[in-house]
């Protein structure tokens, strides 16, 4: 006879307040029923149909053989997506931390892997080397260091990798496959040591495909200098041709501990189908999916479930790492909502935990590395991808075990019935779910009744698009920890930089090409600078090679002056950016904003650029020569589309141009030209922070405007974004009762208060479907609906349609007026 458990789905109340997207979550537990025996009741009780077809049998069998679990984690790192984080104020730093790493509290992360900074754009930002130039070692560089002690400090047992995406130009003269790399990676685990980290797995070069005499190379130094107990992972690429080659050679199969693909499952996929290769199973090496997800902190949710689960069951993969950690970046960076948490406001504390956390903590939570999986306990659901999957795995202590299933494409509710042998545990089961279709907080890892087998054999009804963890063991739990609201950096904003220590980034500054960080100031200047340290080309990652430059600042600054002090060190230029915004990663020197740009020997030009990399120069001359070695005084003031720009105070030139409305300031120097800076200041301007009544609104992401299609006003004409024209159907004034109206007398309205409903202008009726919060963050809420107003599918041309979305950071969610 068996014992069965359903699990009853939401009450349509969702149980608990609906909360803002940014907000923690609140621990909400299931109502369970179990009886010693029972026939449809479970499914009639969660409100579906009994199941058509016959219950799943599924046994759990301790004797069955499987491969040893190395963790489940993520990637900090490729590049910069972690760099808010540290700067964050306390408590919310260690909140975040919490959800991250710690046990029983949220994502349980297994597995971190770091990325070795080389002073290049690896995707979302630079990171700094710990050897700028030969020999020249500084173990307190950047925040991975850090990263890993939080990280250690919270979970003892997990484990550290480190891989270099892109690095220092010296090393073998632009050659990455050099003995000069190899010392620079042993230089890395040394100063691992110096911060009481020991690094469990060591990789190569990212997505750069391998060289095997390179990796024999390295391990005969990692022996030979005490690293013998570093795994090397190879080759962290696409696909398993080095687990072909170890096959072919014996000594790069003996240099070699792990082999690691990337995307097994297809890139930015649904991860249905997940194999490795025949020749990499052979091989009897560990096999790690060594990077997946690139997708959003809540709309990868389903993806992960299933992938998961299925690279082990498709292809014995025992390593699961997602990229990345966490989008701790402002919303114009690359990649702004990946990760399981979105961190983007340091300075108002506000941060956002992903329901992909939550199911990374379905296994993470339940499982550790060591742990065996149980192949003949894991596979599909009644044999089919479409009912969903399961995976078993069981303790060290070969007593406890847990089961994870995921039903992300079931159509229906199904009934399984379990059997318990082989030696484990047949005492009382605990039953966690997540159900990842939802989009109430409440709904995400929520504990249900326990189960007590009756004789090793119990049942459990699942629902469609849910994670389940079924367990023996305990310590799992909810964090409770909530986030602040946004808030704007508010202006004015100045730092001396004295306050840092050498080697450190200063505060909310991100590095995007290069590396800026804090050096003793130089030309008899006492106290603390910023320095470009990076003085020749690197050996990129990225395919567009951008000048070095760093980021600071709120989107929606609009009208400001931005000053600094800054000498050359060398001949070259230094500049300072105005309203930069939405770059593209790829050419990270393709940015929306402007530049100051000044010459040693005092050729100026104010410029403009955009994502395309249309360079126009607005205005340009000469002025007494800046030298080298000498401090000066840069300023770029915009107000409006008046930009003016002065040199020690005096005005050198003018230029009018509006196609750039708010944005970041920013630091910048030409290639390989290493320069100082300091005393800087962010002073309001003119309306700062007070938009026009009337005006345009663009898009942050694109800087169109919002725009009433054909020019119509008609009811029911709907919204979307264009080049701004000066056009009536461009200028929208906030109206009385929250209306945001346009042509004087049409409403901003939707038709529906769900999400995807598309904008479009109707009569005003003083209805909260026209009502709309223009917020701080840069943000317009609908009143009605709580959702977003929103580009859709994050588009960028003209035409893309606008509609109100779940409110998720991007910068397609961010608007400017003006």
């Amino acid at each position: 006879m068996f014992s069965r458990v359903s699990h009853p789905r939401s009450d349509g109340t969702g149980g608990v307040r609906r909360r803002s997207w940014w907000t923690g979550w609140r621990p909400h537990r299931i109502a369970v029923s179990v009886t010693a025996a029972m026939t449809t009741a479970a499914a009639v009780l969660t409100g579906f149909a009994a199941p058509a077809q016959a219950a799943t049998a599924i046994t759990i069998n301790g004797g069955s053989g499987g491969r040893a679990l190395d963790g489940i984690g993520a990637v900090s790192g490729g590049g910069g997506n972690s760099r808010l984080l540290i700067d964050y104020p306390e408590p919310q730093r260690s909140d975040i931390l919490d959800y991250l790493f710690k046990p029983g509290y949220g994502a349980a992360m297994q597995l971190l892997k770091v990325e070795i900074g080389g002073d290049t754009n690896s995707t979302s930002g630079a990171e700094p080397s710990h050897e700028h130039t030969r020999g020249s070692v500084n173990c307190n560089r950047g925040y991975e260091w850090w990263l890993m002690e939080q990280a250690k400090a919270r979970n003892a047992n997990i484990a550290l990798a480190g891989l270099a995406w892109g690095a220092p130009g010296w090393i073998g003269n632009g050659n990455f496959w050099s003995n000069d790399s190899i010392d620079y990676l042993v230089a890395w685990l040394d100063c691992a040591g110096t911060h009481g980290l020991t690094i469990n797995y060591l990789g190569g070069w990212n997505e750069k495909g391998y060289n095997a005499t390179w990796y024999k190379n390295l391990r005969s130094a990692l022996n030979s200098h005490g690293y013998g107990n570093v795994k090397i992972v190879a080759s962290d690429d696409f696909g398993w041709g080095a687990a072909d080659e170890s096959l072919r050679d014996p000594a790069f199969a003996n240099a070699v501990q792990v082999f690691g693909s990337h995307y097994v499952c297809g890139y930015r996929s649904a991860q249905n189908n997940c194999p490795s290769s025949n020749n990499a199973i052979s091989t009897g090496k560990s096999l790690w999916a060594s990077e997946n997800g690139s997708d959003d902190y809540n709309a990868g949710a389903q993806a992960l479930a299933r992938g998961i689960n299925r690279d082990y069951i498709d292809g014995k993969m025992t390593g699961y790492i997602n990229w990345p950690v966490l989008a701790a970046i402002t919303p114009n960076i690359p990649w702004a909502t990946t990760g399981v948490a979105v961190a983007q406001q340091p300075w108002s504390g506000n941060y956002s935990i992903g329901k992909s956390a939550w199911v990374m903590g379905q296994t993470t939570q339940f499982t550790a590395p060591g742990w065996r999986y149980l192949d003949s306990s894991s596979g599909y659901l009644g044999g089919n991808r479409n009912n969903g999957s399961y995976v078993s795995l069981k303790s060290t202590n070969n007593s406890d075990y847990s089961t994870i299933i995921e039903t992300m494409d079931a159509g229906g509710a199904q009934t399984l019935d379990f059997t318990v042998t082989g030696g484990l545990s047949t005492g009382t089961v605990h039953v966690w779910s997540t159900n990842v279709r939802s989009n109430n907080s409440a709904d995400f890892f929520v504990r249900g009744n326990d189960v007590t087998p009756n004789g090793g054999r119990f049942s459990l009804t699942v629902q469609p698009g849910y994670v389940y963890s079924i367990t023996t063991t305990s310590g799992q739990g909810k964090g409770t920890a909530v986030s602040p609201p946004q808030g704007n950096l508010q202006l004015p904003y100045s730092d001396n930089f004295d306050g840092y220590a050498t080697g450190r980034e200063a505060k909310y500054l991100m590095d995007q090409q290069g590396s800026f960080e804090i050096a003793g100031c130089a030309a008899g200047r006492t106290g603390q600078c910023v320095r470009q340290m990076s003085d020749q080309t690197p050996i990129y990652w990225t395919s567009g090679h951008a000048e070095p430059f760093t980021l600071l600042g709120d989107l929606t600054w609009r009208n400001y002056t931005v000053s600094s002090d800054v000498l050359l060190e060398k001949p070259g230029y230094v500049q300072l950016i105005g309203r930069g915004n939405t770059y593209n990663h790829q050419g990270p020197q393709n940015m929306n904003g402007y530049y100051f740009r000044v010459t040693d020997g005092g050729a100026w030009s104010i410029l403009s650029n955009n994502t395309s990399g249309n360079w126009r120069t607005l205005a340009s001359g000469n002025t007494s020569a800046l030298g080298t070695g000498r401090w000066h005084t840069l300023a770029l003031t915009l107000n409006g589309s008046s930009l003016t720009a002065a040199v020690d105070g005096t005005t050198v030139g003018r230029a009018t141009d509006s196609t750039w409305v708010a944005g970041q300031i920013g630091y910048g120097t030409g290639q390989g030209v290493t320069a100082q800076f300091d005393n800087l200041s962010i002073t309001p301007g003119d309306g700062s922070g007070n938009p026009n009544p009337t005006g345009e609104i663009r898009s942050a992401a694109s800087n169109r405007c919002l725009d009433v299609n054909g020019a119509s006003q008609s009811d029911g004409a709907v919204v979307q974004i264009w080049d701004c024209n000066g056009g009536a159907n461009q200028q929208w004034s906030a109206g009385t009762n929250n209306q945001l109206t346009v042509y004087g007398n049409k409403c901003l309205d939707v038709a529906s208060t769900a999400s995807g409903s598309r904008a479009r202008i109707m009569s005003c009726t003083g209805g909260s479907n026209q009502q709309w919060r223009l917020n701080a963050d840069g943000t317009i809420v609908g009143v009605g609906s709580g959702l977003c107003l929103d580009v859709n599918g994050q588009g960028t041309a003209n035409g893309s349609a606008v509609q109100i979305w779940t409110c998720n950071g991007g910068s397609n969610q961010q608007w400017v007026r003006g």
